[in-house]
């Protein structure tokens, strides 16, 4: 059977603690003799309602293989441990290889993001482009000094 957990840590604690705390119940899950599927990181984002006055917090997920027991032993261990804000742990029966719809917001937010950055440069490299050619063309219409003395010395005179 799979398990899905989603929990919500205290904003107070680190991204790197978070991780610590993830990885610590990954080793009580493996040790009780059921397996990580999918682990995902979703970062920090606001809460729906205010939870121990706090607005934010870590969200992460954690898909298992095993046992009822391991539901049990996940749900206590995340009761149990004071950085936790709240945890839902819920039987799927599908399991799917894509990343969860929220981490598929995100990377497509992101794609959006770099194309964006890619046009602006590109619009910003044409412009300069640009103004490097009316520049060239500027240059070229106007004799240079030396053009402009040849022309004086041969007799030629702008009209």
């Amino acid at each position: 059977m799979y398990y899905e957990t989603v929990f919500i840590v205290n904003p107070d604690v680190s991204q790197e603690n978070t991780e610590v705390l993830t990885n610590e119940l990954v080793e009580k899950i493996e040790k009780a003799g059921a397996r990580i599927v999918k682990r995902e990181y979703w970062g920090v984002r606001p809460l729906a309602y205010s939870i121990q006055k706090r607005n934010r917090g870590h969200y992460a997920l954690l898909v298992t293989d095993g046992a009822a027991e391991v539901a049990k032993l996940i749900d206590e261990s995340l009761r149990l441990d004071e950085r936790i804000l709240r945890f839902l742990t819920t039987s799927i029966t599908e399991l799917s290889d894509e990343p969860s719809p929220l981490l598929r917001r995100r990377s497509t937010a992101a794609t959006e993001e770099s194309q964006a950055e890619v046009e602006t440069k590109a619009e910003e490299t044409k412009a300069e482009e640009t103004k490097a050619e009316e520049a060239t063309d500027a240059t070229k219409a106007e004799p240079t000094a030396e053009e402009k003395t040849a022309k004086e010395e041969s007799g030629e005179t702008a009209a």
